[in-house]
C-alpha cells in the first residue's frame, strides 16, 4: 500500500471535512434548486387522488381514491397517446445511437485538425439553441412554401406537409431531433475512440488492415460498451418524447399521431382544467419511467459494468 493511500485511510473525518467543504458549498445551488423544483411539487401528488378545485386548499379536496386513473385508462385516446410516446421516443432512441456513433468515426478519420475543429463547433451549435427558437425556423424551413418543399419542387417532385400530414410528422420530429442533438452526444464517442490502444491498429496495420478495416475491427469492437451503456441509459425516456420539440411544432392536423403523453398533460390540466386526471397520467408516466431507469442502471451493470452508486 502506497504512503497517500495509507495518510489517505488515516485522515479523520474532520480534516477530511474541511478539505472537501468547498466542494460541498459548489453543490449547494444546485440542491437548492432541486429540493425547490423538483421535491417540493412532490406535494401535488395527491391531485390525483382528488376531485381538485383551486378554490379550497390542497389538502381539503374531495378524495375520489382510484377514479382518476380509472377515467384516464378509459378513455379511447389515451391507448394511442401512449403507442405516438413510445414510437417517437423509441425511433429517437435509435437515431440518436446510430447517428452520433457514424458521425463519431467519421470525424475520427479527418487528420486536418483545422477542419475537424470548425466541423465540431458546427455540429454543436444547435444543442444550445431552444426549441423555442428552433421552432419557428422549422415552421418556416418546413412549411408548404418553404425551402426544402421548393427544393423537392424543382426536382420534380411533389411537396411534402412535414407538420400537417399526420404520416409524416412523427418523423420530422425524430430527424429534427437528431439533427440538434447529435452533434453533442458525439461527444461521449469521440472520447471514447481517443481512448482506444494505439497498439491495436499496429497490429491490425502490420496484418494488412486498412482504415475500413481497423474501424470495423479495431474501433467499433472497442466503443461498443459505451454505445450499449449509452442505449441502456436511454431506455428510461422511453415515455418522454420531446415536450418542448412537439408542443412548439404539432397542430390539431396531427393530434393522432404526434400527440404524446406530455402534450397530452398539458391540454388535458391547462386547458381543459382537469387537474386531478392530468396529474393522474404525469405520476404514472413518472412510475412507469422510474422502472424503467432503475431497470436500465441494473442492466449497465450486468453488461457494461456501469454503477450509479
Amino acid at each position: 500500500m502506497s504512503t497517500a493511500v495509507a495518510k489517505k485511510k488515516k485522515m479523520s473525518f474532520g480534516k477530511r471535512l474541511k478539505r472537501e467543504f468547498p466542494f460541498h458549498l459548489m453543490l449547494l445551488p444546485g440542491l437548492i434548486l432541486t429540493f425547490v423544483f423538483k421535491y417540493i411539487p412532490m406535494g401535488g401528488l395527491c391531485i390525483a387522488f382528488q376531485d381538485y378545485s383551486p378554490v379550497y386548499g390542497l389538502f381539503d379536496q374531495y378524495w375520489v381514491g382510484l377514479d382518476n386513473f380509472r377515467y384516464v385508462f378509459s378513455m379511447s385516446t389515451f391507448p394511442r397517446v401512449i403507442y405516438n410516446t413510445m414510437f417517437i421516443a423509441i425511433l429517437k432512441i435509435i437515431a440518436g445511437i446510430i447517428v452520433p456513433v457514424s458521425f463519431a468515426l467519421l470525424l475520427n478519420e479527418v487528420r486536418q485538425t483545422t477542419y475537424k475543429r470548425t466541423l465540431q463547433t458546427i455540429v454543436y451549435l444547435p444543442h444550445f439553441i431552444s426549441w423555442v427558437a428552433l421552432a419557428g425556423i422549422f415552421l418556416d424551413v418546413l412549411s408548404m412554401d418553404g425551402v426544402i418543399n421548393m427544393a423537392l419542387t424543382k426536382l420534380g417532385m411533389d411537396p411534402v406537409y412535414f407538420l400537417g400530414d399526420e404520416k409524416v410528422f412523427p418523423y420530422t420530429m425524430v430527424v429534427t431531433d437528431v439533427w440538434k442533438t447529435f452533434g453533442w452526444n458525439t461527444i461521449v464517442y469521440l472520447a471514447a475512440i481517443t481512448g482506444v490502444d494505439p497498439s491495436l491498429y499496429e497490429a491490425a496495420y502490420l496484418d494488412g488492415a486498412g482504415r475500413v478495416r481497423q474501424t470495423i475491427h479495431v474501433t467499433i469492437p472497442t466503443i461498443m460498451p459505451i454505445v450499449m451503456l449509452m442505449t441502456i441509459l436511454s431506455i428510461g425516456n422511453v415515455l418522454r418524447a420531446g415536450f418542448d420539440q412537439i408542443f412548439n411544432l404539432y397542430s390539431p392536423l396531427v393530434y393522432s399521431t404526434g400527440d404524446i403523453i406530455d402534450t397530452f398533460v398539458y391540454r388535458m390540466g391547462i386547458l381543459s382544467a382537469q387537474f386531478g386526471p392530468a396529474t393522474a397520467v404525469g405520476l404514472f408516466q413518472s412510475l412507469v419511467s422510474f422502472v424503467l431507469i432503475m431497470g436500465g442502471y441494473w442492466l449497465a451493470d450486468k453488461v457494461a459494468g456501469y454503477r450509479v452508486f
